[in-house]
């Protein structure tokens, strides 16, 4: 057996939420929050972000209960803090997130983030661009906030946005922020950026890529998790992490069928090589049920 298919501990992930009513966030909407006078703004974002610290630390106790290692925060926890007023506000919390993120580490529960699609930076346009980096920011701001190390460690997961503008995209990463910067990993996708394509970014630009099996079988058409090129893409993607032991990866299985693009409860098909990823994100609708079937079946 080749040194580096040596089989590992395999650390399950819980995206965000629990199907139970464990981890539930907190969130209100522009319209509401623009209707009221600024201090109401204050008084709402000061209830919501304390409402979600305190969700935040339930995650990370149900993770420890449930010896689950890694944890992706829901990029709505902390809505707004990507303006100043609402960055202000979340500074107050400043103690207690450290606190949160100090017992993670601790524990070893892994902390990561994916922002939201609305995160371009390979758009056309220079203010989307610069929204977008102002988004994550934010999301490297509240990775700070928590006392994550600016590291691949504490994953920020993207997609490469707009296709076929490679080279912009590389130029925008090498100007983000360095807790933006430090933190970032690219993921393929089913539309814009294929598993070779996303490689071929991470490589130019020194970050690391998030390989999602299903977004590949469905990008390539395959029939297949055990498609050599499953495989070929793991290993390829392994050599962007600079420590090879934080490699991440994604998994979920098609709703209807194998390539079906929406995703499935349960996880009942895994790739073969996954046997050898030690950080997995499971991407399933029922959450810690899809961890717990997996740990039964699969580990």
């Amino acid at each position: 057996m080749d040194a580096k298919a040596k089989r590992i501990s395999n650390n399950l992930g819980l995206v965000c939420i629990t199907n139970s009513e464990s981890v539930r966030y907190k969130r209100t909407t522009r319209k509401r929050l623009l209707s009221l006078s600024e201090s109401e703004q204050g008084d709402l974002l000061r209830t919501l972000y304390a409402a979600n610290a305190g969700v935040l630390e339930n995650a990370v106790e149900f993770c420890l209960a449930n010896n689950i290692r890694l944890y992706r925060i829901s990029s709505d926890i902390f809505q707004f803090s990507d303006e100043p007023f609402g960055r202000e506000i979340l500074s107050e919390l400043a103690g207690r997130l450290k606190a949160v993120g100090e017992r993670a580490l601790e524990n070893g529960v892994r902390l990561v983030s994916h922002p939201d699609q609305f995160v371009v930076l390979s758009s056309d346009s220079a203010d989307v661009i610069a929204n977008s980096v102002k988004i994550m920011d934010m999301h490297g701001n509240t990775m700070d906030l928590l006392s994550q190390p600016r590291s691949e460690w504490a994953t920020m997961t993207i997609h490469g946005g707009k296709g076929d503008r490679s080279d912009r995209l590389v130029d925008s990463i090498k100007k983000l922020p360095d807790a933006v910067r430090s933190r970032i990993g690219f993921e393929n996708d089913e539309y814009a950026y294929s598993s070779a394509q996303i490689l071929d970014v991470c490589r130019r630009a020194g970050v690391p890529m998030v390989f999602d099996a299903h977004h590949h079988v469905c990008r390539e058409k395959l029939h297949s998790f055990d498609d050599p090129s499953v495989a070929d893409a793991f290993w390829a993607a392994r050599e962007t992490w600079k420590e090879p032991a934080n490699q991440l990866v994604h998994i979920s299985n098609g709703r209807t069928h194998f390539n079906d693009r929406a995703h499935s409860d349960l996880i009942a098909t895994m790739p073969s090589v996954y046997r050898f990823a030690p950080w997995i994100e499971v991407e399933a609708k029922h959450k810690e049920l899809a961890i717990g079937k997996l740990t039964d079946e699969w580990i």
